[in-house]
């Protein structure tokens, strides 16, 4: 993935934003592909199945490719979020408790799956249930006639754009995007540019991410990161491995992963 990084941390020309459309980038396969383009030059636009002009269950374009861009902006986020806490957690930890009985946080001596294997259940279920309340809050806040009102990005709205908390019934000081407002006064095109440098460095992330967590899972699979990572025994799509098992023949579904 290093390969790629010239072009994911590039900040975009700002000669290339398009200032004059009044809409942006996210209605059509035609806006996809001028999006590639400013994404990338050398690669362009590259769909090898399709997906931008598929029409989801018979929706419109305009639903398809709104769908299409949130998702990849959503997994870059998540993406960059989990490459930073991997390569933090690796080297630090936190010094106060992490449970209120007074447990501390996971050994450095762990990798950070094994870190979170070692996490008690009720730990996890947390960091569960608060991001799928974010996921749920981002899609039921575009309510007409409340203060977070927000068009839906499959209906002509901004992929990636996350809504206020001004509509939440509970007071919440500060919003997941721009908490202090330091960017508020920011001009569109700088908002586009900014974005493009968003999702290039996403899907650097990406490649990040799952690098790390292949070399852990298959020793060799990723030759610049032999040596550097230790081999991981568990199961990375098993999340709750050891603490909810589900049998399959009379295994677990970790065994039975293996075993096929």
């Amino acid at each position: 993935f290093t390969a790629g990084s010239g072009y994911a941390f590039q900040s975009a020309p700002a000669s290339r934003v398009v200032t004059s459309r009044a809409s942006p980038l996210h209605e059509t396969k035609a806006d996809l592909e001028d999006l590639a383009k400013k994404l990338n030059p050398v690669i362009g636009y590259y769909d090898p199945l399709g997906l931008g002009g598929s029409r989801f269950a018979g929706r419109s374009d305009e639903f398809t490719v709104g769908f299409l861009r949130h998702a990849e902006i959503k997994h870059g986020r998540v993406a960059m979020a989990a490459f930073i806490g991997y390569c933090v957690q690796s080297f630090y930890r936190f010094p106060w408790a992490m449970t209120l009985d007074g447990a501390s946080f996971p050994s450095l001596a762990l990798s950070p799956p094994e870190q979170w294997d070692v996490l008690p259940f009720a730990a996890k279920l947390q960091i569960i249930l608060f991001v799928g309340y974010l996921e749920f809050y981002s899609e039921i806040s575009s309510s007409k006639g409340q203060p977070g009102e927000l068009k839906h990005y499959c209906k002509g709205g901004i992929p990636g754009k996350y809504p206020s908390f001004d509509a939440n019934p509970h007071p919440v000081p500060f919003n997941l995007y721009d908490p202090f407002n330091l960017h508020k006064n920011m001009s569109k095109e700088d908002k586009e540019r900014r974005l493009l440098i968003e999702i290039n460095n996403g899907r650097l992330a990406m490649f990040g991410i799952l690098g790390f967590l292949s070399a852990q899972e298959t020793p060799g699979s990723v030759p610049l990161l032999n040596g550097m990572l230790e081999p991981y025994k568990g199961e990375v799509m098993a999340p709750f491995q050891g603490d909810i098992d589900i049998i399959l023949g009379g295994r677990s579904m970790v065994e039975a992963w293996h075993l096929n």
